[in-house]
């Protein structure tokens, strides 16, 4: 046996959970999952090219109960079963393995752990050393002088000196403190009580579960808090803390059915391989495992209809990269300003980030600014750390000075994540950040908007592989989280000289895969990047409200919500809560023994919102509760919360706009959600009441007319759409016209009602069922509207089925200016997924191209009102609808303005339409 080339023992389980989270819920051409396997497989191809002499064990826990469970009977009982599109990949993780030639283990009765215990204590005896692959916490129990553990999913190591500086004990007290804390996820009890602090605080000073015990007279005296009320804790849990002890030690004497010298590399089946990695459809493996051929063509027409994260193998990639070798410095004197300074200047582009105190940008205040130059080469500038003990730095004052002509520099190039959030803080502290050119948030999003995420921790370890430092890392969490000034420099430097590098080396991998695609290019160019500072603008200028206007409304919704939960209990006959699900179902399900239309996933009947609505047609207890929900969400949500969010300093409300928050293009807001005020409802307009203008001034809103019909009309090109909108006809009375067979001015009211779901439920993708129940007719009657709606309009019916087959075949759509939207579940062999699938393909190109046209509209307005030498200014942006406020001596010029802009802002086959309303407050101008 060969002594010197370690053995490498994988965690084949704690990498399926970790893989399977990690990743966005990648699928097939066919709908089949497959993002655990390209995570789990791609750590595998890593661990083969880091150690090429190696055997490479690959163990995962077998199916059924351990010996654990007959110990006891609670052990993992809390956790919930695999979820199926995870139990689906691991038969193909398997066939991979085995085709790759690793020997892998599945043994009954006992864990993966247990499994990898043997093989490494074997190993160890026979002074092989042994390398664990894992991220089990657990395993550090194994750790010796020839045991060492790495975690491909960040490449950390940790050996015996690792273990003592991340956990504060050496691994032989790994079981005893897993004895007396517990472990969750296992479900193991552990010592009630206990919790990391006193785990340590125990074993740091008494030493192992039997010194603690053997020594209880002494536990009072230690130094961690609670220690004088521990002693009873540990006399009534004792039989607990051996318990746990015995369910977390790793068994290493399980017999085995080979031994460890037979256990060898096989030579990989490459034919396998490839076959195995067609029908996932992994290009990026398949091109390699190609030689002298092409891609046959189906292939190539299943990859394209892939989203970026799963044609290109975001975790795959890395893994071909050489490691970055990384320097990160802490600035501290002038002289090393200086040098960064030069550096910056003389640099291509540079990554900037700002350390802050909150993520509030109106209350945000800077503590440092950290730079990237290039790849591993980073600087953190702190200014503003105050915690006793903190190392000399330099004054903010001089700093910025310093920093200022380069960061408001526009023939300077930056890049950054999210930088509207730095934008806004700068200007917080005068400093106008130009020279905007990359933005990795907007690349990412603009190259796959359904990306579940594209904050900077999951863009690093979907496109880098690297698993970043966290905030809670550095800061600790919960109530005791420290903010930035208060974190020693030593852990905030690392902490953000990285957040620069990784920026910078995100924008290196991203920016190559947006440039190849022209269409995407303009999208980010045109529409995305030239956003940032309009939106950081309008963030910053913020919304006038009338807190005692507000303040009254709640009242009122009080008193109305009191009225509404007596009517609901004489109806119900009796009290109950409101706001439980579960006494909601036992008075409606059981009680007055209303049908159950849906579950929960649980198999409880459910009470959501839909239900409850289709109930209301025809019971009056879930009319209340709907009213009642509806009532005490627009109170809580916003008329008792918007008047503690007005800022001190400028007296009004800040939202937050979120550029990245859909999958069609749309912007979404927080703190507070503007897009959820409701509209149709009279309390829903009172609140929009409560948005005024500021003395002397007016509230204009703008909003475009029928807008996604419009578009509707452009892609389809129908010919009597085109007409109507041409012909500036009202299109609801139009529509009326032709389907219902009579004349314009003969339009019933009705009709025109019907003409309406018609025309709006069509381009949502509704059913003749769902046109059925919003017009309370029957179904086959609303199945001969449609028909008679696509009868006259066959254009629209073209373009959907056009759509429907290309969203097949590319798997995506795309809107008039090329947003792209894929759609992983259009060729899903679920039905209802598939069809949900379509319908978004039909909408989402409308949907998209009006939050295009509405994002350029206010790029074309901010930029017209910034040149000018007007003062309005942007203060809103709700759907398709701009807000401003607007000095009345503007008035008329701002109008005019506002309406040539938002009209010319695309060329679409049918003229965009503004209404445009003024009024004090927000409700009389839209």
């Amino acid at each position: 046996m060969d002594t010197t080339t370690p053995l490498i023992l994988v965690d084949g389980s704690s990498y399926l959970y970790r893989a399977y989270h990690a990743l966005p819920p990648l699928t097939n051409s066919k709908g089949k999952p497959t993002g655990a396997v390209k995570g789990v497989i791609n750590m595998m191809r890593r661990l083969q090219k880091d150690y090429p002499d190696s055997t490479h064990v690959v163990v995962f826990d077998a199916k059924g109960k351990t010996f654990r469970d007959e110990i006891y009977t609670e052990y993992k009982a809390n956790r919930p079963p695999m979820p199926d599109d995870l139990r689906e990949q691991i038969a193909p993780i398997h066939q991979i393995i085995e085709a790759m030639g690793m020997p892998m283990l599945i043994i009954d009765g006992v864990e993966a752990d247990d499994v990898i215990g043997t093989l490494a204590v074997q190993a160890t005896a026979a002074k092989q050393p042994v390398v664990i692959s894992t991220g089990d916490k657990d395993i550090a129990q194994l750790v010796n002088e020839h045991i060492t553990l790495i975690n491909t999913m960040n490449n950390s190591t940790m050996d015996r000196a690792g273990v003592i500086e991340k956990f504060g004990i050496p691994p032989e007290l790994i079981i005893d403190y897993l004895a007396l804390l517990g472990d969750k996820s296992d479900n193991i009890p552990g010592v009630p009580g206990v919790g990391e602090k006193t785990a340590l605080g125990l074993l740091q000073g008494l030493g192992s579960l039997d010194d603690i015990y053997a020594n209880l007279d002494d536990v009072a005296g230690l130094a961690f808090r609670g220690a004088k009320t521990m002693l009873p804790k540990l006399l009534d849990n004792k039989e607990l803390a051996y318990l746990s002890y015995q369910l977390a030690t790793i068994k290493t004497d399980v017999e085995m059915p080979v031994h460890l010298s037979e256990l060898k590399n096989a030579e990989p089946d490459k034919a396998a391989l490839l076959s195995l990695f067609k029908h996932m459809e992994f290009k990026t493996w398949i091109d390699e495992g190609q030689t002298n051929s092409q891609t046959n063509s189906n292939t190539k027409a299943a990859a394209a209809s892939k989203s970026p994260v799963e044609q290109d193998g975001l975790v795959a990639a890395p893994a071909d990269k050489p490691a970055v070798v990384k320097d990160y410095q802490i600035v501290l004197t002038e002289q090393d300003l200086a040098t960064w300074i030069e550096k910056i200047k003389s640099a291509d582009l540079v990554a900037v980030d700002t350390e802050t105190t909150s993520l509030d940008y109106m209350r945000a205040k800077l503590v440092g600014i950290s730079l990237s130059t290039a790849p591993g080469e980073a600087c953190y500038i702190p200014f503003a750390h105050d915690y006793m003990g903190a190392p000399e730095q330099l004054q903010p004052e001089f700093a910025l000075e310093k920093l200022k002509p380069y960061l408001e520099d526009p023939a300077f190039p930056k890049v950054g994540q999210n930088l509207k959030y730095d934008m806004s803080v700068l200007a917080q502290h005068g400093i106008s950040l130009r020279g905007i050119t990359f933005d990795t948030m907007l690349e990412s999003y603009v190259l796959d908007s359904v990306a579940s995420r594209h904050d900077m921790d999951s863009l690093a370890l979907n496109y880098l592989g690297e698993e970043t430092i966290k905030f809670a890392d550095v800061a600790g969490k919960g109530a005791a989280q420290l903010t930035f000034n208060q974190v020693a420099l030593d852990q905030a430097g690392p902490y953000a000289a990285e957040d620069a590098d990784i920026t910078l080396r995100l924008h290196q991998t991203l920016w190559p895969r947006v440039a190849a695609e022209p269409t995407l290019t303009k999208v980010f160019e045109e529409i995305e990047l030239p956003l940032v500072p309009v939106l950081s603008r309008i963030e910053r200028t913020g919304a006038l409200v009338d807190d005692t206007l507000l303040f009254q409304q709640s009242q009122e919704l009080s008193a109305r919500l009191g009225e509404l939960e007596t009517e609901a209990w004489e109806l119900a006959g009796q009290q109950f809560n409101l706001a439980s699900p579960k006494q909601l179902g036992e008075i409606l399900f059981e009680k007055l023994q209303i049908p159950v239309l849906k579950k929960t996933a649980k198999g409880a009947p459910s009470t959501k919102e839909e239900v409850l609505q289709e109930l209301a047609l025809d019971y009056p207890l879930p009319k209340v509760l709907l009213e009642h929900r509806g009532l005490a969400k627009l109170k809580s949500t916003y008329t008792d919360k918007l008047p503690t969010m007005i800022n001190s300093v400028t007296g009004r409300i800040h939202t937050s706009y979120h550029q990245s928050g859909t999958a069609t293009g749309r912007l979404s807001s927080s703190d507070p959600n503007l897009q959820n005020i409701p509209i149709r409802s009279a309390e829903g307009r009172r609140v929009r009441q409560a948005f005024v203008a500021a003395p002397g001034c007016k509230l204009v809103a703008a909003d475009y007319s029928q807008i996604e019909l419009r578009i509707m009309a452009h892609l389809s090109e129908d010919p009597s759409l085109l007409a109507a909108f041409s012909a500036g006809q009202d299109i609801h009375r139009a529509t009326a016209a032709e389907v219902f067979g009579v004349e314009n001015e003969e339009v019933t009211i009705d009709q025109r009602r019907s003409a309406k779901a018609i025309n709006f439920g069509l381009i949502y993708g509704m059913s003749a069922f769902g046109l059925a129940r919003q017009l309370g007719i029957n179904r086959k009657q609303a199945a001969e509207y449609i028909e008679l709606y696509f009868t006259r309009y066959p254009g629209v019916q073209n373009y959907m089925n056009n759509i429907r087959h290309s969203a097949a075949e590319q798997g995506f759509v795309e809107t008039v200016f090329g947003r792209r939207l894929y759609l992983p579940e259009i060729n899903a062999s679920n039905g209802m997924r598939r069809q949900a699938a379509e319908r978004t393909a039909i909408n989402a190109p409308m949907q998209g191209t009006a939050a295009d046209i509405i994002k350029l509209a206010m790029i074309n307005v901010h930029n017209w009102l910034e040149t000018s030498d007007l003062t309005s200014k942007i203060i809103m942006q709700v759907h398709d609808e701009l807000v401003l406020e607007v000095p009345e001596s503007e008035m008329e010029e701002v109008q005019k303005g506002l309406n040539d802009l938002m009209e010319s802002a695309a060329e679409l086959l049918v003229p965009l339409v503004v209404d445009i309303g003024v009024g004090d407050n927000w409700d009389e101008a839209h």
